[in-house]
């Protein structure tokens, strides 16, 4: 029997292979748009993202901002139409900061490049800043507002988490004055009780 890792460092026995075992993928590797507005998307994904392209041309971009080789890539797609409201697919996609001063001076920096989130919400498990591309397709960068996955857990099966699973929006200026006055970041993460929310009044689309 020969025993190999797979790139999660999970052991894999060769007489496991074919035997049905269910594997899940070992990280999301990268997201692809593609765009009719391919220069703007590329040069916002720049900004936002502080990414360098491993590699681009007038047609295709892959950019990458950590160890992988790339994360996002841009299609040039000029042929394509802007997806209309009230259709399927994919609602967002969240890219975590270590720390909520890390998020906050993320927000400052796109502020001063006059690029304003759409809205910013405690969810309760993570606190977060919706934003939209030039595309429309939105983005959340959030922070973990428990130590351990076991705290996260635990609020999600909380009565607060039960009857508002939306969360509770913050305005970002407002979070940011407090933290420079020295406000713990733990105390700025917990999610004040404002009774029942649905979807109705969640500002993202």
């Amino acid at each position: 029997m020969d025993v190999s890792h797979n790139d999660a460092g999970a052991a894999v026995r060769s007489d496991d292979l074919g035997s049905g075992i269910a594997i899940p993928p070992a990280k999301l590797a990268h997201i692809v748009f593609r765009s009719p507005r391919f220069a703007e998307m590329v040069d916002w994904y720049k900004l936002v993202f502080c990414a360098e392209p491993a590699f681009e041309n007038e047609f295709l971009a892959f950019l990458s901002y950590d160890d992988e080789h790339h994360r996002i890539a841009v299609v040039n797609a000029p042929m394509v139409a802007d997806a209309p409201e009230g259709v399927s697919g994919v609602h967002h996609i969240a890219f975590t900061y270590n720390s909520l001063s890390d998020l906050l001076q993320t927000y400052q920096r796109l502020k001063t490049q006059g690029i304003m989130p759409i809205v910013g919400v405690n969810h309760g498990p993570t606190t977060s800043i919706f934003y939209a591309d030039p595309d429309g397709n939105q983005l959340e960068f959030q922070i973990e507002n428990f130590d351990t996955v076991e705290e996260s857990a635990a609020y999600f099966s909380s009565p607060a988490f039960g009857i508002n699973p939306v969360g509770v929006d913050f305005d970002p200026d407002d979070l940011l004055s407090r933290l420079l006055a020295g406000e713990s970041e733990k105390v700025l993460k917990e999610r004040p009780d404002i009774g029942p929310r649905t979807l109705e009044s969640y500002p993202v689309r």
